[in-house]
């Protein structure tokens, strides 16, 4: 009987080692699910990302508002027979210098 206790003893204590120690523990499972859920997150923003680039390529293919307002925010095209004004603001940057 006592050989049954101590081999049910070492057995557990062995299964006991490898659910907290060994590999495919508790702790490489709980680091898994850590992992799991920051790269969901990084996935979720990049799936969020491409849907407006998405978006954003089917304007431009669908007519030429979206390719004209481009153009007029990145390139400063200015159509004919319009005129463009740039507004500066009034301060002036002064720029002192030490002669000490």
């Amino acid at each position: 009987m006592r050989f049954l206790y101590a081999s049910l003893f070492v057995l557990l204590a062995m299964l006991q080692y490898r659910l907290w120690q060994g590999e495919n523990s508790l702790r490489e499972y709980f680091s898994l699910q850590k992992q799991i859920e920051v790269q969901s997150q990084s996935n979720d923003k990049l799936k969020a990302r491409n849907q407006v680039l998405k978006e954003e390529i089917a304007d431009l293919k669908g007519g030429t508002e979206a390719i004209e307002e481009r153009a007029r925010n990145e390139l400063g095209l200015v159509k004919e027979g319009e005129t463009f004004y740039r507004v500066v603001s009034g301060k002036k940057k002064h720029h002192f210098i030490d002669s000490e």
